[in-house]
């Protein structure tokens, strides 16, 4: 094992995990912003599907996408545990709606294996890659592939 690689074993990941459904996702912490709790969602007319609405977050209206129907799962109502992650994508501010927010984790980059072609029903061009924890696995998200430049347009103009 050459030095490199050596490190590259020792890279912890520091991921913001988080549930929709069933499965544990994770994004990395670097990219969040914040996380907050659910708050009233202004529709908006004729805003791509999984667009929920915008809010207004301290003055700056934000884009809300429900990541069940960007994923293309049954809707949920929100509960207590719904939270919406506040997130830059290509110097758009997004807030994601999730089921829950669980946790967050350092894990080593070595545990990480490439995504399988379909992962969890959600199409492996969003997932980076598998982490590999000791009793589950934890679908890590790439954030920069989960919207479309078309998808990024759509809601630069909200």
């Amino acid at each position: 094992m050459d030095l490199n690689q050596k490190k590259q074993d020792d890279q912890l990941l520091q991921l913001v995990t988080f549930s929709i459904g069933e499965e544990e996702f994770g994004v990395n912490i670097l990219k969040v912003q914040e996380i907050i709790r659910t708050m009233e969602i202004t529709k908006v007319p004729r805003a791509p599907d999984f667009v929920e609405g915008v809010i207004n977050l301290r003055g700056k209206v934000i884009p809300i996408i429900d990541l069940r129907r960007r994923f293309g799962l049954a809707p949920r109502g929100h509960d207590k545990n719904t939270r919406i992650i506040v997130i830059e994508i290509n110097n758009i501010i997004v807030g994601f709606v999730v089921d829950a927010v669980s946790e967050v984790l350092r894990i080593p980059a070595s545990t990480v294996e490439p995504p399988p072609p379909v992962v969890a029903g959600v199409e492996s061009d969003y997932v980076s890659g598998v982490g590999k924890l000791q009793d589950r696995l934890l679908i890590m998200l790439d954030l920069d592939r989960l919207l479309s430049s078309e998808d990024m347009e759509a809601l630069s103009c909200l």
